[in-house]
Protein backbone atom coordinates (compact mmCIF):
# COMPACT_ATOMS: atom_id res chain seq x y z
CA UNK A 1 0.00 0.00 0.00
CA UNK A 2 1.99 2.93 -1.53
CA UNK A 3 1.12 6.78 -0.16
CA UNK A 4 0.60 7.33 -3.50
CA UNK A 5 -1.91 5.33 -4.69
CA UNK A 6 -3.75 6.48 -0.77
CA UNK A 7 -3.14 10.05 -2.18
CA UNK A 8 -5.23 8.89 -5.06
CA UNK A 9 -7.69 7.33 -3.37
CA UNK A 10 -8.07 10.85 -0.60
CA UNK A 11 -8.59 12.57 -4.37
CA UNK A 12 -11.23 10.41 -5.88
CA UNK A 13 -13.18 10.25 -2.90
CA UNK A 14 -13.51 14.04 -2.00
CA UNK A 15 -13.67 14.89 -5.54
CA UNK A 16 -15.93 12.03 -6.76
CA UNK A 17 -14.35 11.71 -10.12
CA UNK A 18 -11.55 9.05 -10.40
CA UNK A 19 -10.19 10.72 -14.05
CA UNK A 20 -10.21 14.35 -12.22
CA UNK A 21 -8.28 12.88 -9.03
CA UNK A 22 -5.73 10.93 -11.80
CA UNK A 23 -5.04 14.12 -13.70
CA UNK A 24 -4.24 15.90 -10.45
CA UNK A 25 -1.51 13.71 -9.67
CA UNK A 26 -0.47 13.08 -13.22
CA UNK A 27 -2.18 9.83 -14.34
CA UNK A 28 -3.84 8.86 -17.20
CA UNK A 29 -7.88 7.83 -16.06
CA UNK A 30 -6.77 4.21 -17.08
CA UNK A 31 -4.16 4.45 -15.21
CA UNK A 32 -6.14 6.06 -11.93
CA UNK A 33 -8.77 3.13 -12.38
CA UNK A 34 -6.30 0.56 -12.07
CA UNK A 35 -4.38 1.40 -9.06
CA UNK A 36 -7.83 1.65 -7.38
CA UNK A 37 -8.58 -1.74 -8.20
CA UNK A 38 -5.24 -2.80 -7.09
CA UNK A 39 -5.52 -0.87 -3.57
CA UNK A 40 -9.29 -2.40 -3.43
CA UNK A 41 -7.78 -5.44 -4.22
CA UNK A 42 -5.06 -5.48 -1.66
CA UNK A 43 -7.58 -4.35 1.48
CA UNK A 44 -10.33 -6.72 0.22
CA UNK A 45 -13.06 -3.96 0.18
CA UNK A 46 -14.86 -2.01 -2.60
CA UNK A 47 -14.04 1.62 -2.02
CA UNK A 48 -15.68 3.11 -4.25
CA UNK A 49 -19.03 2.74 -6.03
CA UNK A 50 -18.63 3.33 -9.84
CA UNK A 51 -21.02 3.50 -12.52
CA UNK A 52 -21.01 4.75 -16.35
CA UNK A 53 -22.62 8.13 -14.44
CA UNK A 54 -20.86 8.88 -11.30
CA UNK A 55 -18.52 7.52 -8.53
CA UNK A 56 -19.62 7.17 -4.86
CA UNK A 57 -18.12 6.54 -1.65
CA UNK A 58 -18.96 3.15 -0.37
CA UNK A 59 -19.52 2.24 3.23
CA UNK A 60 -15.94 0.56 3.58
CA UNK A 61 -14.39 3.84 2.15
CA UNK A 62 -16.05 6.24 4.03
CA UNK A 63 -15.07 4.47 6.98
CA UNK A 64 -11.32 3.81 5.45
CA UNK A 65 -10.84 7.90 4.54
CA UNK A 66 -9.82 9.30 7.70
CA UNK A 67 -7.01 6.63 8.14
CA UNK A 68 -5.50 7.12 4.74
CA UNK A 69 -5.44 10.87 5.60
CA UNK A 70 -4.19 9.84 8.59
CA UNK A 71 -1.31 7.63 7.05
CA UNK A 72 -0.20 10.65 4.76
CA UNK A 73 -0.61 13.08 7.16
CA UNK A 74 2.03 10.55 9.35
CA UNK A 75 4.18 10.34 5.96
CA UNK A 76 4.36 14.20 5.50
CA UNK A 77 5.16 14.95 8.95
CA UNK A 78 8.05 11.94 8.99
CA UNK A 79 9.13 14.17 5.93
CA UNK A 80 9.05 17.16 7.63
CA UNK A 81 11.10 15.73 10.45
CA UNK A 82 13.84 14.89 7.91
CA UNK A 83 13.81 18.07 5.82
CA UNK A 84 12.66 16.34 2.60
CA UNK A 85 9.88 19.06 2.39
CA UNK A 86 12.06 21.80 2.45
CA UNK A 87 9.48 23.41 -0.02
CA UNK A 88 6.88 25.51 1.13
CA UNK A 89 3.31 23.58 2.90
CA UNK A 90 0.99 22.58 0.70
CA UNK A 91 -1.96 20.49 0.62
CA UNK A 92 -5.73 20.52 1.53
CA UNK A 93 -6.51 21.74 5.28
CA UNK A 94 -10.04 20.65 6.76
CA UNK A 95 -10.88 23.08 9.30
CA UNK A 96 -14.26 23.66 11.14
CA UNK A 97 -14.97 26.53 13.38
CA UNK A 98 -18.20 28.19 14.54
CA UNK A 99 -19.75 30.33 11.56
CA UNK A 100 -20.33 33.68 13.99
CA UNK A 101 -16.85 33.61 14.86
CA UNK A 102 -15.51 32.73 11.80
CA UNK A 103 -17.22 35.65 9.82
CA UNK A 104 -15.88 38.01 12.07
CA UNK A 105 -12.05 37.06 12.64
CA UNK A 106 -11.22 34.74 9.85
CA UNK A 107 -12.62 35.27 6.75
CA UNK A 108 -10.89 38.84 6.76
CA UNK A 109 -7.80 37.24 7.17
CA UNK A 110 -8.41 34.96 3.97
CA UNK A 111 -6.38 37.32 1.31
CA UNK A 112 -3.61 37.54 3.52
CA UNK A 113 -3.34 33.65 4.04
CA UNK A 114 -3.48 33.08 0.33
CA UNK A 115 -0.76 35.20 -0.22
CA UNK A 116 1.51 34.07 2.03
CA UNK A 117 0.52 29.84 1.70
CA UNK A 118 -0.24 30.04 -1.85
CA UNK A 119 -0.41 26.30 -2.05
CA UNK A 120 -2.24 25.62 1.05
CA UNK A 121 -6.52 24.92 -0.14
CA UNK A 122 -8.96 25.52 2.85
CA UNK A 123 -11.24 23.20 3.00
CA UNK A 124 -13.90 25.56 5.44
CA UNK A 125 -16.88 23.73 7.50
CA UNK A 126 -18.64 26.29 9.58
CA UNK A 127 -21.45 26.00 11.41
CA UNK A 128 -22.18 26.93 15.34
CA UNK A 129 -23.03 23.41 15.52
CA UNK A 130 -20.27 21.17 17.27
CA UNK A 131 -18.53 18.67 14.64
CA UNK A 132 -17.12 15.90 15.88
CA UNK A 133 -13.27 15.93 15.00
CA UNK A 134 -12.15 12.51 14.59
CA UNK A 135 -15.42 11.17 12.87
CA UNK A 136 -15.45 14.27 10.28
CA UNK A 137 -11.52 13.52 9.33
CA UNK A 138 -10.63 17.47 10.54
CA UNK A 139 -7.16 18.87 10.49
CA UNK A 140 -8.09 21.44 13.30
CA UNK A 141 -11.12 22.74 14.49
CA UNK A 142 -12.25 26.18 16.80
CA UNK A 143 -14.18 25.18 20.28
CA UNK A 144 -14.96 27.46 22.81
CA UNK A 145 -15.08 25.26 25.91
CA UNK A 146 -12.59 24.02 28.59
CA UNK A 147 -10.71 21.12 27.15
CA UNK A 148 -11.89 17.94 28.43
CA UNK A 149 -12.05 15.19 25.68
CA UNK A 150 -8.39 13.56 26.45
CA UNK A 151 -8.41 12.47 22.79
CA UNK A 152 -7.63 15.73 21.88
CA UNK A 153 -4.63 18.33 21.95
CA UNK A 154 -5.26 22.54 21.36
CA UNK A 155 -3.53 25.18 21.40
CA UNK A 156 -4.95 28.15 23.24
CA UNK A 157 -6.13 30.98 20.97
CA UNK A 158 -7.82 33.77 23.13
CA UNK A 159 -10.08 34.28 26.64
CA UNK A 160 -14.12 33.99 25.38
CA UNK A 161 -15.58 36.62 28.30
CA UNK A 162 -19.22 36.60 27.80
CA UNK A 163 -21.31 39.54 28.55
CA UNK A 164 -24.62 40.39 29.09
CA UNK A 165 -26.65 43.33 26.65
CA UNK A 166 -29.10 44.59 24.99
CA UNK A 167 -29.83 47.48 22.47
CA UNK A 168 -30.61 51.24 23.52
CA UNK A 169 -33.95 50.93 21.60
CA UNK A 170 -35.12 47.73 23.67
CA UNK A 171 -33.93 49.44 27.21
CA UNK A 172 -35.92 52.65 26.26
CA UNK A 173 -39.06 50.49 25.69
CA UNK A 174 -38.42 48.03 28.76
CA UNK A 175 -35.88 49.67 30.87
CA UNK A 176 -32.27 49.52 31.47
CA UNK A 177 -31.93 46.71 34.48
CA UNK A 178 -29.21 47.98 37.13
CA UNK A 179 -29.02 44.41 39.24
CA UNK A 180 -29.48 40.65 38.56
CA UNK A 181 -33.08 40.56 40.29
CA UNK A 182 -33.61 43.42 37.62
CA UNK A 183 -33.63 40.77 34.56
CA UNK A 184 -36.65 39.23 36.00
CA UNK A 185 -39.54 39.84 33.23
CA UNK A 186 -36.93 40.72 30.57
CA UNK A 187 -37.22 39.14 27.48
CA UNK A 188 -34.26 37.13 26.77
CA UNK A 189 -32.89 35.92 23.54
CA UNK A 190 -31.31 32.83 25.29
CA UNK A 191 -28.65 29.63 22.97
CA UNK A 192 -30.21 26.64 23.05
CA UNK A 193 -29.25 25.90 26.45
CA UNK A 194 -31.08 27.83 29.21
CA UNK A 195 -29.39 27.02 32.03
CA UNK A 196 -28.93 28.92 34.66
CA UNK A 197 -25.83 30.79 34.85
CA UNK A 198 -23.73 31.98 38.08
CA UNK A 199 -23.13 36.25 38.03
CA UNK A 200 -19.91 37.19 40.27
CA UNK A 201 -19.83 40.79 41.35
CA UNK A 202 -16.59 42.99 41.09
CA UNK A 203 -16.96 42.35 45.14
CA UNK A 204 -17.22 38.81 45.22
CA UNK A 205 -20.80 38.77 45.75
CA UNK A 206 -22.94 36.33 43.83
CA UNK A 207 -26.29 36.03 42.03
CA UNK A 208 -27.82 33.89 39.69
CA UNK A 209 -29.00 34.37 35.94
CA UNK A 210 -32.11 32.62 35.50
CA UNK A 211 -33.86 32.21 32.38
CA UNK A 212 -36.98 30.57 34.13
CA UNK A 213 -37.45 33.85 35.53
CA UNK A 214 -37.17 35.87 32.17
CA UNK A 215 -39.76 35.45 29.07
CA UNK A 216 -37.69 33.17 27.01
CA UNK A 217 -39.93 32.69 23.47
CA UNK A 218 -36.87 32.74 21.08
CA UNK A 219 -33.91 29.90 21.07
CA UNK A 220 -30.97 29.87 19.15
CA UNK A 221 -28.45 27.41 17.70
CA UNK A 222 -26.51 30.46 15.86
CA UNK A 223 -24.48 32.93 17.49
CA UNK A 224 -24.62 35.64 14.56
CA UNK A 225 -28.14 35.51 14.59
CA UNK A 226 -28.64 36.21 17.85
CA UNK A 227 -26.26 39.30 17.24
CA UNK A 228 -28.96 40.40 14.66
CA UNK A 229 -31.73 39.82 17.02
CA UNK A 230 -30.24 41.60 19.63
CA UNK A 231 -29.36 44.58 17.44
CA UNK A 232 -32.86 44.08 16.54
CA UNK A 233 -34.50 44.96 20.10
CA UNK A 234 -35.95 42.04 20.44
CA UNK A 235 -34.43 41.05 23.93
CA UNK A 236 -31.26 40.69 26.07
CA UNK A 237 -28.70 38.47 25.57
CA UNK A 238 -25.34 36.52 26.52
CA UNK A 239 -22.75 37.30 23.87
CA UNK A 240 -19.09 36.23 23.27
CA UNK A 241 -17.00 39.76 23.84
CA UNK A 242 -15.20 39.37 20.24
CA UNK A 243 -18.58 38.72 18.86
CA UNK A 244 -20.16 42.24 20.11
CA UNK A 245 -17.42 44.58 20.98
CA UNK A 246 -17.38 46.81 17.61
CA UNK A 247 -21.44 46.99 18.44
CA UNK A 248 -20.57 48.36 22.40
CA UNK A 249 -18.21 50.59 21.11
CA UNK A 250 -20.12 51.85 18.41
CA UNK A 251 -23.53 52.45 21.08
CA UNK A 252 -25.53 49.75 18.91
CA UNK A 253 -25.05 48.19 21.67
CA UNK A 254 -25.33 48.70 25.65
CA UNK A 255 -23.11 45.99 28.03
CA UNK A 256 -25.66 45.73 30.98
CA UNK A 257 -24.17 44.90 34.73
CA UNK A 258 -21.13 45.78 33.89
CA UNK A 259 -19.70 45.46 37.25
CA UNK A 260 -20.93 41.70 37.02
CA UNK A 261 -19.35 38.96 35.21
CA UNK A 262 -20.49 35.67 34.04
CA UNK A 263 -18.99 32.57 36.18
CA UNK A 264 -17.38 31.41 32.80
CA UNK A 265 -14.40 29.26 32.04
CA UNK A 266 -14.71 29.11 28.29
CA UNK A 267 -11.62 29.66 26.01
CA UNK A 268 -11.44 29.92 22.46
CA UNK A 269 -9.26 26.55 21.54
CA UNK A 270 -7.66 25.27 18.19
CA UNK A 271 -7.81 21.98 18.73
CA UNK A 272 -6.44 18.66 16.94
CA UNK A 273 -6.61 14.81 17.37
CA UNK A 274 -4.14 13.49 19.53
CA UNK A 275 -3.49 10.72 17.00
CA UNK A 276 -2.16 13.50 14.80
CA UNK A 277 1.24 14.58 14.21
CA UNK A 278 1.32 18.13 13.51
CA UNK A 279 2.09 18.52 9.38
CA UNK A 280 3.42 22.06 8.56
CA UNK A 281 0.07 23.21 6.69
CA UNK A 282 -1.68 22.62 10.02
CA UNK A 283 1.01 24.18 12.09
CA UNK A 284 1.60 26.95 10.00
CA UNK A 285 -2.34 28.30 9.79
CA UNK A 286 -2.75 27.38 13.86
CA UNK A 287 0.96 30.16 13.72
CA UNK A 288 -1.13 32.65 11.23
CA UNK A 289 -4.49 32.33 13.23
CA UNK A 290 -2.94 33.11 16.65
CA UNK A 291 -0.58 35.82 15.38
CA UNK A 292 -3.57 37.39 13.59
CA UNK A 293 -6.15 36.87 15.64
CA UNK A 294 -4.18 37.96 18.81
CA UNK A 295 -4.46 41.53 17.80
CA UNK A 296 -7.81 41.59 17.14
CA UNK A 297 -9.14 39.78 20.22
CA UNK A 298 -7.16 42.00 22.69
CA UNK A 299 -10.70 43.08 24.09
CA UNK A 300 -11.54 39.68 25.10
CA UNK A 301 -9.14 39.77 28.66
Amino acid sequence: MDTDTLRLFVAAAERLNISAAGRGLGLAPAMASARLAKLEHELGAELLHRTTRKVSLSQEGEAFLPYAREILAQAEAGRSVLGLNAAEPSGTLRFAAPSSFAQLHVMPLLPEFHVAYPKITLDLRLSDTRFDLIEGSFDLALRSAPLQDSSLRGRKLAEDRRVLCASPDYLARHGTPETPHDLVGHAFLAWVNTATRMLVHNDGSKAMLDPGQMICRTLFDDGASQRIATLAGAGLSINSMWSVAHEIAAGRLVHLLPHWRLDDSSVLWLIYPRSNVLTPKVRCFMDFLVSRCAETLLFNS
